[in-house]
């Protein structure tokens, strides 16, 4: 992974002021050590005429792969290929973005008391990249970079020169060159565009990400025309990230435009003195949704498969509606949680002729559950390895045969909403996949022609336009059931 930075000089200023200006001797060959490898800085060329400094990174792709360990389970058979295998030792990134940053910082911030008028002066620079991955092609390069200033050149990398018909790859060889830029600018701009032409970072996005784009595009982005392209990739697309920033970038620009200070326009409001009304959990949410749909379906008698600690049973016996509800779960632990939650020892007797915790696996078939109205799996099927999902099915909806059955598991879309869980991992340690929309629907659309149910789907949680809710519900219903409400209607 590599960058050059060069500049030209006259006898009043040299070049080589550029050692100054980055805090790195020309003379020298200096080595700096990263999470992710060795930096290393040289001058190829150093005289008063012209000067280039060089970043080589040396990217350590085990060290990059430990760093994420703890990654949840149920991503693409090559992942792990994948996180060895790939382009980040050759590509500039984020992580050469981090690199300019950590081993650059008094440049990126305009400090340089050797040379504090060299510092606050434009400079003569080129900048090269050989090698720079571009979602969007030179097009894009040229609309995020032409507009700060620079004169780009961005051309596109043969995927093999021997074979001109395979087309281009999707890498560019960057230049760029201005007359009217300080370094300081110059910095901060690759700082922010690098991972934004890669669209991709090799950290988890955390709420002060955005701290550090409004830094780094201070007196640039509140004005870019590709403002909220730029915010939205360099925050990996974290809407409520993305957001904040657009919010405090327009907040910005306006006082920028009124000669004022950005406090003296966001002073409409004052601070307030009663704390704002919290949306209701998505575990909430999902139980009001469970007992929403067995009451339209008019069940009397439920099983919970897979109960836990007995939350929804508790639920469901607040409702005098359902005469019978029996819990189900293969852990012993849980089940006795469950009793100490239900009081089950203190519970009057006509209570406790309702409720029933048994255990059992959900993988054989159980004649005990055989004969309910309906039966709910509630975040359950995340947690069976795949190919013991057939043993499920059949034991649920071949065996047991419940009119109505609910089934509610995570909508691995909406993964990238949740600001607290990592890229790339899954909600819970113990899930072993987690699907898409299109995934589930495949698959309970499988289920129900199989063993002669009708099903529909329910989005549980706010329906983002964009991922969809946060889990999605497959409501099934039994064809016989089905044809006797009809007749009777």
């Amino acid at each position: 992974m590599f960058l050059t930075i060069s500049t030209r000089g006259t006898a009043a200023h040299p070049a080589t002021d550029l050692g100054f200006l980055l805090h790195k001797h020309p003379d020298k060959a200096q080595t700096f050590s990263t999470s992710y490898g060795t930096a290393h800085v040289l001058y190829p060329e150093a005289d008063a005429e012209r000067c280039t400094a060089a970043l080589l990174l040396e990217v350590d792709t085990v060290a990059l792969v430990r760093r994420r360990k703890g990654k949840g389970r149920g991503g693409a058979p090559d992942a792990a290929l994948a996180q060895y295998v790939n382009d980040r030792p050759y590509a500039a990134s984020s992580l050469l973005a981090v690199a300019l940053s950590a081993v650059f910082s008094s440049a990126l911030r305009g400090v340089c008391n050797a040379r504090p008028e060299r510092a606050a002066a434009p400079l003569p620079l080129r900048i090269e990249v050989p090698a720079l991955p571009a979602r969007g092609g030179p097009a894009l390069v040229r609309r995020l970079f032409e507009p700060l200033g620079w004169a780009v050149t961005a051309e596109p990398v043969a995927l093999d020169t021997e074979f001109p018909q395979w087309g281009d790859s999707r890498y560019v060889r960057l230049v760029l060159e201005s007359e009217a830029l300080t370094l300081a600018e110059a910095l901060r701009h690759l700082y922010v565009l690098l991972p934004v032409l890669d669209d991709a970072k090799h950290y988890w996005v955390a709420p002060d990400e955005v701290d550090k784009l409004l830094r780094a595009g201070e007196g640039w982005l509140p004005t870019h025309p590709e403002q909220k392209l730029i915010t939205s990739r360099y925050l990996s697309r974290r809407w409520s990230l993305t957001r904040q920033a657009m919010e405090r970038l327009e907040l910005v620009r306006l006082a920028e435009a009124d000669d004022s200070e950005v406090e003296s326009i966001d002073n409409a409001v004052e601070e307030e003195t009663e704390a704002e009304e919290k949306p209701a959990p998505l575990a909430v949410l999902r139980r009001e949704a469970i007992l929403a749909a067995l009451r339209a379906s008019g069940a009397a008698r439920v099983l919970d498969l897979g109960c836990g600690q007995g939350q929804l049973v508790q639920e469901l016996l607040r409702d005098v509606r359902f005469t019978e509800v029996v819990g189900v779960d293969v852990s012993v632990r849980a089940l006795t949680i469950a009793s100490r939650r239900l009081k089950l020892d203190r519970m009057g007797e006509r209570q406790a002729s309702r409720v029933q915790l048994l255990q059992g696996s959900l993988a054989y078939t159980d004649k005990r559950l055989k004969g309910y109205d309906a039966a709910v799996l509630s975040e359950v099927i995340e947690h069976l390895d795949l190919p013991r999902l057939p043993a499920l099915e059949y034991a649920v909806f071949g065996h047991a045969r419940p009119r109505t059955v609910l089934v509610t598991t995570p909508n691995v879309e909406y993964n990238v909403r949740w600001e607290t869980l990592p890229a790339g991992h899954v909600r819970h340690g113990d899930h072993r996949f987690e699907w898409t929309r299109e995934e589930f629907r495949g698959w309970a659309r499988t289920v129900a022609e199989r063993h002669g149910y009708e099903v529909a789907f329910t989005p549980v949680g706010p329906d983002d336009p964009e991922v969809g809710p946060p889990t999605q519900m497959a409501v099934f219903h039994r064809h016989d059931d089905t044809q006797k409400e009809a007749k009777a209607a």
